[in-house]
């Protein structure tokens, strides 16, 4: 969000999902497309059958990179020297756009200026990739007349997540690839509703429609709707809110996020998805106060002092914006069971508890309240939604049709704006005590902390236990066999889980997923995370791998079983409630 805001103005995908069958050129950074993002990987599928050529930018052997026509197997931490020196040799070839450059962009002297003293042996160090390979991979997007770069959490989940973004924003705009179709810069969203989350204000310092809430004008207009004047100042991050400060600040570094006593969670399950989960738990037993929304009892519910039972999707109506900033209207298919309400009428009871009554009749009424408030959503209504398939934003008026693409004609902010980017090395590395490097994301056959997905028989028969990949060249040295249970440290918890032979991870790197609360990786990973965005550095800390004697995961599968096989709807509307959304850590 934060890199593509600064260098574009916006923090959204460029283009539409439907454009990526036409681009010449698809440049996938970070993103294990067929497991996580599955119809965006049918789109690249189809325009790899008609000729598009696709280069794969990931440490692992992914599905997506098989299919690739080139493979950047990258040393996990280089994105920001990769994707330097893929600018260096398209400036060496001469294959910059220099009109566009001129015409819809600043600041491009300075980073010519840098690229022309980049040391491309340097990079070939620093990435482990070869001379042959980076030339081929700058050649084949330089010489693209329409190539589209999609990225998601390999490439934000660092502490140079936000720098990471910027050069790939930076590639772009020095190729000419933004403000047209089949080209563009796409990330590619973690779940159905993160963005039109961003949209509406869920981050710390931002009013609906990215408005800053350091913008008094913005703040009058909200004032003058509301009858309350919103705060001027940002909000405690995430990470500030779930570990009680800012992690690489000292205790007394924030303090808003000292003073936070209480906590509301809607439809996220800390307790299995932050990183370092004894930080997570240890802050919310300091909380005086801790109150859930969920559809089902996950991890964080169970240690709530209020549960409140959350109707799920299909129960409740109101608008989705996916990640191709798409606004769709979903109707109330069946009625919640039990005491479960929709997220709006939940809000507005606490609400009017607390002193601030919220009068909505209906979603569609909130939504006029945001067309009204929100520029980018000025045209979009819940008449103007139904039976469609929606609109994307901007849509400034009840008869503009939606915007396919941005920055057509100017960006944004006026100019794309190149940024200077430098490597910065990962906050935790492996040494001789933990020698080996842990990366983490999401399987095929279940979403995030399982909460929803370990319900179903079907899902949990597919995917039945969390798995350890590791690379056979490790598992000889470690004597370890395919299946045999394995025991994970790193410096901040332990975890113990089955180990998986494949030549999907490189040696020197072992990868899992956090679905299961019986194997809770989290326990693993830092609170490092990138200063601007203070999205935690998830693909990277170092561990040390240990052989178990005896096969402890197997009595423990048998406690993902009931978990997979519990929790029917008239339970929850009695009292078995959880995840509304499961957005766990993974926000993109």
């Amino acid at each position: 969000m934060a890199g593509l805001a600064t260098t574009f103005g916006s923090g959204a995908m460029t283009n539409s999902i439907n454009e990526i069958e036409g681009a010449e050129v698809i440049l996938i950074s970070g993103s294990n497309t067929t497991e996580a993002h599955p119809q965006v990987a049918r789109r690249i599928y189809a325009a790899r059958d008609r000729g598009a050529k696709v280069i794969v930018i990931d440490p692992r052997y992914t599905t997506i990179a098989r299919l690739a026509d080139l493979h950047l197997d990258l040393r996990p931490g280089s994105d920001i020297p990769l994707i330097n020196g893929l600018m260096k040799i398209i400036l060496d070839e001469n294959l910059a756009d220099d009109l566009f450059i001129e015409l819809r962009t600043e600041n491009f002297f300075a980073l010519r200026d840098y690229l022309y003293r980049l040391d491309l042996e340097e990079v070939y160090r620093q990435t482990g990739l070869t001379a042959e390979k980076l030339r081929q991979a700058a050649l084949l997007y330089g010489r693209a007349g329409k190539a589209v770069i999609c990225y998601c959490l390999g490439v934000t989940q660092h502490v140079c997540g936000t720098a990471n973004v910027e050069a790939l924003a930076n590639l772009a705009m020095l190729t000419g690839n933004v403000e047209k179709e089949e080209a563009g810069v796409d990330p590619l969203r973690g779940q159905n509703n993160v963005q039109g989350a961003c949209d509406m204000g869920a981050l710390p310092g931002m009013l609906p429609g990215y408005q800053p809430v350091t913008d008094a004008t913005a703040r009058q207009r909200f004032a003058a709707a509301w009858g309350v004047e919103p705060p001027a100042s940002p909000g405690c991050t995430l990470l500030a809110m779930t570990h009680g400060r800012e992690p690489d600040s000292p205790e007394n570094g924030n303090q808003q996020a000292g003073t936070v006593r209480a906590l509301l969670i809607m439809g996220e399950n800390p307790l299995l998805s932050d990183p370092d989960l004894n930080g997570v738990a240890a802050n919310f037993r300091r909380l005086d106060f801790l109150a859930v929304s969920d559809i089902f009892l996950t991890e964080t519910a169970a240690q709530a002092d209020v549960v409140f039972p959350a109707a799920c999707f299909a129960e409740k109506e109101g608008c989705f914006t996916n990640t191709e900033r798409r606004v769709q209207l979903i109707n109330r298919a069946v009625a919640p069971p039990g005491q479960a309400r929709s997220d709006l009428e939940i809000i507005a009871a606490l609400s009017g508890k607390m002193g601030y009554p919220m009068d909505y009749q209906s979603a569609a009424e909130v939504m006029e309240e945001i067309a009204l408030l929100t520029p980018i959503y000025g045209g979009i209504y819940h008449d103007r939604l139904a039976g469609g398939h929606g609109l994307q934003w901007p849509c400034w008026d009840r008869q503009h049709p939606g915007t396919p693409f941005l920055h057509k004609y100017y960006f944004t902010r006026g100019r794309g704006r190149f940024a200077v980017v430098e490597h910065q090395p990962p906050a935790e590395t492996p040494d001789a005590d933990y020698p080996l490097l842990f990366n983490t994301g999401r399987a095929y056959h279940h979403y995030h902390t399982g909460s929803m997905t370990r319900r179903s028989a079907i899902l949990n028969r597919e995917c039945r236990r969390a798995r350890l990949q590791i690379n056979p060249q490790d598992a000889n040295a470690y004597q370890v066999t395919d299946g045999e249970p394995v025991r994970l440290h790193s410096r901040r918890g332990q975890v113990e889980l089955a180990a998986e032979l494949t030549d999907t991870v490189p040696p020197g790197m072992v990868y899992g997923n956090f679905h299961f609360a019986e194997a809770p990786i989290n326990n693993l990973t830092t609170t490092a995370s990138d200063r601007r965005a203070r999205c935690p550095e998830y693909k990277i800390c170092a561990v040390r791998l240990e052989k178990i004697s005896t096969p402890t995961q197997e009595g423990k599968e048998s406690q993902g079983d009931q978990k997979g096989n519990g929790g029917t709807k008239s339970q929850r509307g009695q009292g078995d409630h959880g995840n509304q959304g499961d957005k766990g850590g993974d926000d993109e």
